[in-house]
Order: structure tokens, then C-alpha cells, then sequence
């Protein structure tokens, strides 16, 4: 007999070393679909265990699934599955397979929750699934080099996804997608990645709020992709000479609204993408702020804080199709005789020193010279290399709280 779809006599199998049922892949075997598996505490050397029926395998004070480096550990084919308190350890490192400490392939209605991943190669593998959450997971790697590691949470060709609170370290990339839709990535930290702490390229329609990405390899890339809303999240400490907080390319009708960008490289580097609107965010001490690199129409700029960088934009066009309104600037020098909170003088944010760099990168030693303080000024005033029109006519005189 049923109910909605589950058993109502559905078994509680105890598993345990000492136990009748000492092997996890055994005990799933013998288990009916809608089972629950309590795995109590202890090492369980095992791998490749497979999970192809409706199953709750829970663990009881962090039981141990040892790998031993021989192979991939969890591989999920079936629907309504859940993985619930397991510490799972020694993936094996493969150069022709992505092993995973969980893998899940073609399933819906699944939950990951509350495990520990640590000595791993990929961490969890979604392939062609839909309608799961990933919850409140800690993937710890040892990352070193970019072709013997492997990304902490990774979609392809998923949909329908949450995930959540999760903290990503020390893998390849922190949380890769490629073509998932529709996904919802809120309160995760994804930090000290090789690469990105968050990368995703083909993929629409997915929202990314309250993350933190701090002191990865090259920050947070995001490329040819639609239909994107990034509230609230932080990009902070992703130095180096190809490093940024935020890298678009070919990105299309996104929304960024409200993020900081704090002592990155480049805040956000631009490439090819259009109708983005960038809202409330907070640019503070980076060396870029903001780097626009060609092809970029009909995006626009207010409300947002440009605090302490060394050059607030980077642009490499006379042609300007953006708006930039209602900003704060801290190098803004400019009156306000009417006290409406507005400036009087428009301010133009492109330094023609931030395009001799761009050409020149061996010219930054200038950075803080008087001569380089004169050809910005002069630029200003008469704008030659620099497009005209880009300017904030509405300048703030105070930061946007």
C-alpha cells in the first residue's frame, strides 16, 4: 500500500561494522525502494556504491566512507534519493574519468545535505538532473595543479537546482555549471579555488544571491549566458595578474544588483555583453573597478559606490553606448551649490591613464606621478582618447547607504 507515491511500510535498516548489515553497497542491495539506511559511526572502507532505487541512506554521528583512492564513491540513478550526515573521504584521482565522491545521473527529486567531502577529486557531480537540492555540504580539496583536480560542486546539463549553504575550498573550480537552468546558488562561501570560485558558461535563466567568493585563483567567471541575477554577493581578494572579483563574457539581459567588490584586481571585467543593469553595488580598493573590454551596449550604471580605486573605469573605445547615473565616486572633486545631494559638475570616470595601461601595462609604475596627474586633468577637460559622452551628470555627493 501507498501513500503519495511512498510505501507505508517502508523498512529502517541499521548498518553498522559490528551489525548483521556491515557494507553499505550490501544493505542497499537488499533494501526496498523507500527504505532508510541509519549508518551508525565508523570507517566503511567501500567505493563505487551504487544507489538505483528510492532510498534515505542517513548517517549517525558522521560515519567514514574511505574511498581509498580506488574509485568514484556514491553514484545515484535513481529518483527521490537522499544522502544525509556522511563524512566521505579518498577519491580516486583519475586523468580519463571525473570521479566523484557523489555522482547523480539522470535523477529528480534528490537531496544532498549535510555531508563532509575532503581528500576528494570532484566533489558532487550532477549529470541530467533536475528538481534537487544540494544543501549545507563542506568540500574540502587539496588542489594543486588544474589538471589532477576537479570542481567541489559541478552541474551539466541540469536543471531546476538549489544550492545552498554549502562551503567549497581548496578544489579546481568552486561550483562549475555548463548548461543548467534555472538554478538557484544563495549563501554558499566558495574560497582559496585554484581557479574560480564560481564559473558557468551556457546557462540561463539562474539566480545567484548572498555568496561569498574571496581569495580564489581568478574570482567569479561567467560566460555566454542569459537572463542572470546576481544580488548581494561578495567578490574579495581575488589578486593576481589575470585576477578579477567578476569576469562577462558574452553575457546578455542580466541583472547585478547590490554586490561589493573589495580589493580584487579588476572588480568586473567586461567582454561583449549588453543590457546588463548594474545597481546599488559597492566597488571598493580595487585596482579596476570596473574594466570594459569592447562590444558592450545599452548597459547601465547607478546607484553604485566607486570607493578608494585606482582607476574607477577602464575603457579601451571613443564609441559609448552606456549610461552611467547617480553613482558615488570618491575622487569626485565637484560642488554642489543648491544642496540637493546631486553634484553641479559632471564627472568623467575614465582616467587617461587607465587607457595608456591598458596598451602600455609597464606604465602603471607612473601610477601616482604628477605627470600622469597632468594628462588626466587635460583629458578631462578636453577629452581626446577617451569617449566624450561618458560621464555621470548626476554625481552623488554622499555614499549610497
Amino acid at each position: 500500500m501507498f501513500l503519495i507515491g511512498v510505501p507505508m511500510r517502508a523498512s529502517i535498516w541499521k548498518v553498522c561494522n559490528t551489525c548483521e548489515n556491515s557494507s553499505i553497497k550490501e544493505t542497499i542491495a537488499r533494501a526496498h525502494a523507500y527504505d532508510t539506511l541509519l549508518v551508525q559511526k565508523g570507517r566503511y572502507r567501500e567505493f563505487e556504491i551504487l544507489v538505483d532505487k528510492p532510498l534515505v541512506i542517513r548517517g549517525i554521528g558522521y560515519p567514514i566512507v574511505d574511498g581509498e583512492k580506488k574509485g568514484e564513491i556514491f553514484r545515484v540513478t535513481s529518483d527521490h534519493v537522499t544522502l544525509d550526515g556522511l563524512f566521505i573521504v579518498n577519491v580516486g584521482v583519475s586523468y580519463t574519468k571525473d570521479n566523484a565522491a557523489i555522482r547523480v545521473i539522470q535523477s529528480k527529486n534528490f537531496q544532498i545535505k549535510n555531508m563532509v567531502l575532503e581528500q576528494l577529486f570532484f566533489g558532487i557531480y550532477l549529470e541530467k538532473s533536475s528538481h534537487g537540492k544540494v544543501y549545507h555540504n563542506r568540500i574540502i580539496g587539496e588542489a594543486v595543479d588544474e589538471y589532477n583536480s576537479g570542481n567541489g560542486i559541478q552541474l551539466w546539463y541540469s536543471s531546476d537546482i538549489e544550492v545552498l549553504k554549502n562551503h567549497v575550498q581548496g578544489t579546481r573550480d568552486g561550483i562549475y555549471l555548463e548548461f543548467s537552468d534555472r538554478v538557484t546558488i544563495s549563501e554558499n562561501v566558495s574560497m582559496d579555488n585554484l581557479r574560480y570560485g564560481l564559473h558557468f558558461m551556457f546557462s540561463n535563466n539562474d539566480i545567484y544571491t548572498n555568496n561569498t567568493f574571496e581569495n580564489n585563483g581568478a574570482g567569479v567567471a561567467v560566460m555566454f549566458s542569459k537572463f542572470i541575477t546576481m544580488k548581494n554577493n561578495t567578490f574579495r581578494k581575488n589578486w593576481g595578474t589575470a585576477a578579477y572579483g567578476m569576469l562577462l563574457k558574452e553575457i546578455n539581459d542580466a541583472e547585478i544588483k547590490g554586490n561589493i567588490f573589495e580589493e580584487n584586481t579588476i572588480g568586473i571585467n567586461i567582454e561583449g555583453s549588453n543590457r546588463i543593469k548594474y545597481t546599488d553595488n559597492d566597488f571598493i580598493g580595487n585596482g579596476w573597478a570596473i574594466r570594459v573590454i569592447g562590444a558592450c551596449y545599452t548597459n547601465s550604471f547607478k546607484g553604485n559606490n566607486f570607493l578608494y580605486n585606482s582607476f574607477d573605469i577602464s575603457y579601451n573605445s571613443k564609441l559609448n553606448d552606456n549610461v552611467f547615473e547617480g553613482n558615488f565616486w570618491s575622487s569626485y572633486t565637484g560642488y554642489d551649490l543648491d544642496k540637493d545631494g546631486i553634484g553641479d559638475v559632471p564627472y568623467r570616470p575614465v582616467k587617461l591613464f587607465s587607457y595608456v595601461v591598458n596598451r602600455t601595462p609597464e606604465t602603471i609604475v607612473l601610477l601616482r606621478s604628477l605627470f600622469m596627474d597632468i594628462i588626466d586633468f587635460s583629458e578631462r577637460v578636453s577629452p581626446v582618447f577617451t569617449p566624450d559622452n561618458l560621464k555621470d551628470a548626476q554625481p552623488l555627493m554622499k555614499v549610497r547607504s
